[in-house]
């Protein structure tokens, strides 16, 4: 590892400054200040965590300084802090002491070529070229100045190139055959062919176009043209009117193949997006919930929107860009070296500048972006913040407070976005300057050798303005690497995303809900959440079919958890969980959980309707059988109060409406679905001593026949119970049996009883 990090002679002496982001089981997010513009260091600390045992993943961005890192989940979050600030520091360490070294062992410090050297030579290179020609013009000579500008490009462009090619191969792995790029176009690549020959095609026109317009202003400038006459066009009145009808040709043609070209790459772009959506949200939808859970709802949510979007954003813009910036240099290199080789390195000689300024723009405007857009998030989530804690706020009487903290958030994104506009302003105006040099040069070096007899102006004229088409393209060429760099970044995620295990149905036996009595038995069970003791340690117990039989206990002992292995959203590292004799890892995930409804205490209502809600799950259920289930749920009173009644929005997660409503709506979607096995995890919690008296009353005939499963603190709601599990922490049975036999019993639950009733057990 020593050589490794010796590696980084290029580092910049600065505080580490490792902070963790977000801590959760098994993954762990840091912000490093060290990373923050230096790619080399951030590759470094990922190689360096990788190779730590125990780290199954590492990465480091050096735009925003983030770093993500996957462990064992045996390992203490406190463990993996130690390690991370360690080699952070060693990292630190490490590449300053190269850098000293490097610098000892060199009289001066070595110049980045890529910021300074070689724009220079190329420059300089080309100047001197120039100065050749302008003395004596040879074709061997010629080449030799055009070779100097490519050569300048390639030093220019190979940086770029070495590290998109090394996120290409990070983002779909060493072994992998095809580009990424294929990867994402997969079955549309006969739009992409459409595409890119239309683009093509649009770029021969416009450089058609150009070639039109420089001969009419010759012939508008000489008179007769002999090459046009030669054609059959004799006089200067018929070489305009045919030039005339040519440039219209070209515009049209140019319209036409442009709008044909933009549409297709725009719908290449939207067919991507749309298909990697599809898929991926299905793949989703299907994920073991452990590590769906695992993963932050942002954060897949991001996958999802703004990394697939960037996946068909590529290709209804940049990709265009650079099949056209291809094609402008592929037909205008050979037309000057054929026709005007005098001229070929002047014209071209802005290539490598431009390129190199382009490129160098984006580097540094790559980190303004990031600390904009980190500031931005800042402010847009304080503004969320403070506006859903309207109360509080009013309450505190800290409505300046909150001002004022959003005028300097604000202030901020301000400052960080002048900056970035004055570089991006100051880089528009550099490439127009260099552009318009070019132009003066062309015409310059063009220009004597008109006057020397070595370039006739019939060639020279139609020549002049095609090259700065193609430079005014390449001031793109840093946008368009940055766009491919953050679509590899943003594929890389996605399939990051896709390559999370789905849920595997262990058994494949069928289960029809109809024919389930509904006996539930846990046979010495147990499960630990990851990194956590025990949630059920050896627990056994039997829930008999027909029955409500009730779970209370303090938080923290099991009680969920029974519910979710039932529902087998986890499944028990030991033992057994039954239904009806048969090992529910031996079902169809699918068939057990049609036959068991939840009720989850705090229930997820989509944005829609109060009868969307309700009809969830049983879409093809009648209106008058989900105002039954309103009904036997204590929800039809005042559902029927409401203005729109059953067809009322309740907004995002049922913003709209109280706790006690909320639960009462999915209480009535679960009877609705009407499972032999239901499941009531605090149902009723946040409903009123009335209602929830109502409720027990109307579900006492629902329950009829089936077996629930109640899970509770208010023990009012569990007394009439058939049968009552006592759990203790550790996910252990501390007492069982009927209401009043626990209180008889004097022990665990007889205290609860008396703190929540003020009863005493007799």
């Amino acid at each position: 590892m020593p050589s490794l990090l010796g590696a980084a002679s290029g580092f910049r002496s600065t505080e580490p400054g490792a902070s963790p982001r977000s801590v959760t089981p098994g993954r762990q997010r840091w912000d490093v200040r060290l990373l923050v513009g230096r790619p080399r260091t951030a590759e470094l600390l990922a190689a360096a965590l990788r190779h730590i045992p125990g780290i199954t993943e590492a990465q480091a961005s050096p735009v925003t300084g983030g770093v993500l890192i996957r462990h064992d989940a045996r390992l203490r979050a406190a463990d993996i802090g130690g390690i991370v600030r360690r080699t952070v520091a060693r990292v630190a360490e490490e590449t300053t002491a190269a850098a000293r070294r490097a610098t000892a062992a060199r009289p001066a410090p070595p110049v980045d070529t890529g910021a300074v050297v070689r724009p220079v030579l190329a420059v300089g290179g080309g100047v001197a070229a120039g100065a050749a020609l302008l003395k004596g013009s040879t074709p061997i000579r010629q080449l030799a100045a055009v070779g100097g500008v490519a050569a300048a490009t390639a030093l220019v462009l190979r940086r770029t190139w070495r590290r998109t090619t090394e996120a290409a191969r990070s983002a779909t792995g060493p072994d992998s055959e095809r580009h990424p790029l294929l990867e994402i176009v997969g079955p549309h690549r006969g739009r992409l062919y459409r595409a890119a020959a239309l683009s093509v095609a649009c770029q021969a026109a416009e450089l058609a176009l150009g070639t039109f317009l420089g001969w009419t202003g010759l012939v508008l400038i000489k008179g007769e043209a002999a090459f046009l006459a030669r054609l059959g066009l004799a006089t200067a009145s018929a070489q305009l009117w045919g030039l005339a009808g040519l440039v219209a040709a070209a515009s049209a043609a140019v319209a036409g193949l442009s709008y044909a070209s933009n549409l297709q790459w725009r719908r290449l772009g939207q067919d991507i997006e749309h298909d990697w959506r599809s898929r991926t949200y299905r793949h989703v939808q299907h994920l073991d919930l452990a590590h769906l859970e695992g993963e932050r709802t942002s954060r897949v949510a991001g996958a999802l929107t703004n990394d697939v979007g960037q996946l068909g954003a590529f290709f209804a813009g940049p990709a265009n860009d650079v099949l056209q910036l291809g094609t402008s240099l592929a037909l205008l290199a050979p037309a000057f070296l054929l026709l005007a080789p005098q001229i070929a390195w002047i014209a071209f000689l802005p290539i490598p500048v431009i390129a190199w300024l382009s490129l160098r723009h984006q580097d540094r405007a790559a980190a303004d972006y990031a600390v904009t857009g980190e500031r931005r998030a800042r402010l847009g989530s304080q503004v969320i913040n403070s506006l859903e804690a309207g109360a509080t706020v009013k309450s505190f009487c800290t409505e300046g407070y909150e001002a004022a903290r959003i005028d300097r958030l604000s202030e901020d994104v301000q400052e960080s976005s002048r900056q970035t506009d004055r570089g991006t302003i100051r880089h528009g105006e550099t490439v127009r300057a260099c552009t318009t040099a070019s132009m003066a040069g062309t015409l310059l070096v063009g220009g004597r050798h008109v006057l020397n007899g070595n370039l006739r102006f019939e060639v020279f004229s139609p020549l002049i303005g095609l090259p700065q088409m193609l430079l005014m393209r390449m001031s793109r060429l840093g946008t368009i690497a940055d766009q491919y760099q953050r679509t590899l970044d943003s594929y890389e995620r996605v399939q990051r995303l896709r390559e999370l295990p789905v849920e595997a149905d262990s058994g494949d036996a069928a289960l029809d809900p109809a024919g389930v009595r509904g006996e539930i038995v846990l046979d010495r069970v147990t499960f630990a959440y990851p990194g956590r003791a025990a949630a059920l340690d050896d627990l056994s117990l039997t829930i008999p079919a027909g029955q409500v039989t009730a779970l209370v206990g303090a938080t923290g002992s099991g009680k969920t958890t029974v519910a979710r292995l039932l529902m087998r959203f986890q499944d028990a590292e030991s033992g057994r969980v039954l239904l009806d004799g048969r090992d529910v890892r031996d079902l169809r995930r699918h068939d057990l959980r049609h036959a068991i409804g939840f009720v989850a205490q705090d229930p997820f209502l989509f944005d829609g309707t109060i009868a969307d809600n309700i009809r969830y799950g049983s879409f093809d259920a009648t209106d008058g059988a989900v105002v039954r289930a309103a009904a036997m749920a204590e929800a039809h009173p005042f559902i029927a109060a409401l203005p729109h009644g059953y067809d009322t929005l309740i907004g995002e997660r049922g913003a709209a409406l109280s706790g006690g409503q909320r639960q009462r709506i999915a209480l009535a979607r679960a009877i609705l679905k009407d499972s032999p096995v239901v499941i009531l995890d605090e149902a009723t919690s946040a409903v009123d001593n009335e209602t929830e008296a109502a409720i027990q009353r109307t579900l006492q005939s629902f329950a009829a026949e089936r077996t629930m499963v109640v899970i509770a603190h208010r023990l009012s709601t569990v007394r009439h119970a058939d049968r009552i599990y006592v759990m203790d922490r550790g996910g252990v049975v501390a007492e069982q049996g009927t209401h009043d036999e626990l209180l008889a019993q004097h022990g665990l639950y007889a205290s609860l009883w008396q703190l929540q009733a003020g009863e005493l057990a007799a």
